[in-house]
């Protein structure tokens, strides 16, 4: 492993850091106003103004747009991104399931997410299930890239990646107070404040969210959450005369969560009476978690175009879920829930309509998945822009040395049902389901020339991977290991033609990558695909659309298990693969005077996903597969419109998003019940007033028709979207 060489690295970035004060020697006081290089540096994608000229698809959600509908849960936010895939699990947007371009979206596990340009799953390559994502309403902008605009960052590249981007500290003093209520005991509470500086500046925000739950627990009980998110950042940067420019900013972060979620669903006959149920069963299930983060960002500009940016980073996360896993000494409970008059005497256990048997062997299993984790790395990135001719060059590379390691201890206990409680059996010596631990060390270097030319834009760069994994199981008396390198070279290349002022055409090609966990036998290949996108943006003073193709032809397709597959263990090929689709996203603003206006938007995006051979399979989304078969979770098609009407003060909005049909077990023909979801219409309204003083409120209607469908299957048994939820915000700004 390379522990010396990440060391050095560190070594390295402190001493870039101690020369600071010494590199920086002002001739003269000046001020540079702090909207900062390092905020340039952080954004992918150059900000809404850089879209237009980048050589791949992207997206760029800006804070408008986050707090339009003050929503809360990342899912509904992704809605207004072509290409972006999800599969909904509790209803809040807790635990994000998300994919690109017909990545897989199970726990978002093929895709990179970042937050400033920082890896922050919580192991991203030895265990790459997104168990943390950042709170979305502290972010100031949100950007999702595809294609070769994705190669720069790793590991996922298969698809794209999401970099959540927080607030910059602005150019005056400012704060913000917020307060959001609503139904089912909903409320928001956020706080901000920035102090700028001439050189020394400094931000903290503060945001609790909590909510008692619309699922409704049988005999009583909680099915809330709480959810509680503290930052604070600290910049300092050179005067404006300074021979060499440069900035540091330090960001420390903590969050935690203490939910009431459980992975047990409802049977199909229960679901259709009441969707919102809980059987007594989940009355234990209780998720707790605590998140902790450093970054530092370093930026230097050296004056003849070359600068340096470097980054270093440690996320920690700890989680404790415990919960109802099963029956002990019965039925898988799948099999339970399919068919509950046959096992009704398990069925009437999990319901709390009957007690159990003490003599018997059966007991309810609840299991306590502990897991810590952690993520640290450091990465330098060096770039310059220079004239050949009548071309120019903006040359950028990088390297990165990262660890990360997940430590798993999964506890299980017997419990009986009795008079609609659960009450422990008393047995302490049970044998742990899980005892292990995780590793990996990763090197990384991209390098990427963007060259323009009169008309023409190129991109053409390829990005490298290096990844140790350790795998090291203690359940039993000898421990065993799995240990695996893999190495991957992903080239991609992007060309934007400006054809008229308003219209360009682009196109691209990238080789994607996503590694195999560090759980994984050795045998299982890592997931390699070619990616394909070309299409056609239009642009002018009120208006701009994209229209993108894109096409994916994987050689090998990774299926990654999860604690609740029971039946398989780590990542399983699933063979060559081909996804295609047509993303389409645009935006128009009619406007009538000087004070009303009509903002109009339209997402829509096509799939068509594919099995290339047949096989047999462990894993549950799988099964038998069979060549021409679809792959689950990905509709045929999706799309959101949105239309409003806005003043000088005030504007009101309508969201109306459709999610197509999806099968939740790759097939084809004719939809089979119980494996399929069904396609979902829902609409969002959001009105606000602002006041002169600073002072705005809202009022927001989510599901105005209160449609709730079965929405996932996964983990166990059918699940709901949430239902009509009305809620009310303030906010004051100074």
């Amino acid at each position: 492993m390379r522990v010396k060489q990440f060391n050095a690295c560190l070594l390295l970035f402190c001493g870039v850091c101690g020369t600071v004060n010494v590199i920086a020697q002002d001739k003269a006081e000046g001020f540079v106003p702090p909207s900062s290089r390092i905020y340039e540096e952080v954004l992918v994608t150059g900000g809404k103004e850089g879209i237009a000229d980048l050589a791949g698809s992207a997206t760029f959600v800006d804070k408008e747009a986050i707090e339009k509908f003050d929503t809360t849960d990342l899912t509904s936010l992704l809605g207004q991104v072509p290409g972006v895939y999800f599969r909904q699990e509790d209803g809040y947007g807790l635990r994000a399931n998300i994919g690109l371009r017909g990545t897989s979206t199970e726990r978002s596990t093929k895709i990179t997410m970042m937050e400033d340009g920082v890896l922050i799953g919580p192991a991203p390559y030895s265990a790459p299930a997104a168990y943390y994502t950042p709170t979305i309403n502290r972010m100031y902008a949100l950007e999702v890239f595809k294609g070769p605009s994705a190669i720069r960052y790793g590991p996922h590249t298969v698809g794209g990646a999401i970099n959540f981007v927080t607030r910059p500290i602005g150019e005056n003093d400012e704060g913000e107070l917020g307060l959001t209520v609503g139904d089912y005991g909903l409320q928001k509470i956020n706080g901000y404040y920035a102090n700028s500086g001439e050189k020394f500046s400094w931000s903290m925000d503060a945001l609790s969210h909590s909510a008692d739950g619309f699922k409704e627990l049988d005999y009583g009980g909680d099915t809330g959450f709480v959810k509680n998110d503290f930052n604070g950042r600290m910049r300092w940067q050179s005067s404006k005369n300074a021979k060499v420019h440069q900035e540091l900013e330090i960001k420390l972060g903590y969050a935690d969560e203490d939910s009431h979620e459980t992975y047990l669903g409802l049977a199909e006959s229960d679901f259709a009476i009441t969707p919102n149920r809980r059987y007594a069963a989940s009355q234990l299930d209780n998720f707790v978690s605590d998140h902790q983060q450093i970054h530092v960002f370093h930026s230097v500009d050296f004056g003849n175009s070359w600068k340096l940016f470097t980054k270093a980073y440690l996320n920690r996360f700890d989680r404790s879920w415990n919960k109802f896993d099963g029956m002990i000494g019965g039925n898988d409970i799948l099999t339970i829930l399919a068919n509950p008059v046959l096992f009704e005497q398990e069925y009437q256990l999990v319901t709390g309509e009957a007690d159990s048997n003490r003599s018997s062997g059966l007991r309810i299993d609840i299991t306590d998945n502990h897991r810590e984790y952690s993520s640290s790395g450091v990465e330098f990135n060096v770039s310059r822009e220079l004239e050949v001719g009548a071309w120019t060059h903006e040359l950028q590379s990088g390297v990165l040395l990262h660890q990360d390691y997940v430590e798993r201890d999964h506890s299980q206990r017997g419990y009986f049902m009795e008079s609609q409680t659960l009450v422990f059996d008393g047995d302490e010596t049970r044998r742990k389901k899980a005892l292990n631990k995780g590793e990996a060390d990763a090197l990384a270097f991209y390098v990427k020339d963007e060259m323009r030319y009169d008309r023409w834009l190129f991109n053409l760069g390829f990005r490298y991977e290096s990844i140790d994994t350790l795998h090291t199981d203690f359940l039993f008396d000898v421990p065993t290991q799995i240990e695996s390198r893999q190495t991957a070279i992903m080239p991609g290349a992007g060309v934007v033609y400006d054809f008229t002022e308003y219209v360009s055409l682009l196109a691209g090609v990238n080789k994607g990558f996503s590694p195999k966990s560090a759980s994984t036998a050795e045998e299982v290949e890592p997931e390699e695909s070619v990616n394909v996108e070309y299409g056609l943006r239009f642009e002018n003073e009120i208006s701009n659309a994209e229209i993108i193709g894109f096409y994916s032809d994987y050689s090998n397709l990774l299926g990654r298990c999860r604690i609740t597959d029971t039946s398989c263990e780590g990542d399983i090929n699933g063979g060559s693969v081909e996804i295609s689709g047509v993303e389409l996203n645009a935006q128009y603003v009619y406007a009538v005077s000087e004070d009303i206006s009509f903002p109009l938007s339209f997402v829509y995006t096509m799939t068509d996903a594919n099995f290339l051979s047949s096989f047999d399979s462990e894993f549950n989304q799988w099964g038998d597969v069979e060549e021409g078969d679809e792959l689950p979770y990905l509709p045929d098609q999706q799309g959101r419109i949105q239309v409003g009407i806005a003043g000088a003060n005030w504007s009101t909005d309508l969201a109306l998003r459709y999610i197509g049909e999806m099968r939740e077990v790759a097939g084809s023909g004719p939809y089979i019940d119980g494996e399929y979801v069904q396609a979902l219409t829902t609409i969002d309204i959001a009105a606000e007033y602002q006041f002169a003083s600073g002072l705005s409120c809202k009022l927001i209607a989510e599901n105005v028709t209160d449609e709730q469908e079965v929405v996932s299957r996964r983990p166990l048994a059918a699940r709901p979207n949430h239902p009509r939820m009305i809620k009310a915000g303030v906010k004051f700004s100074f």
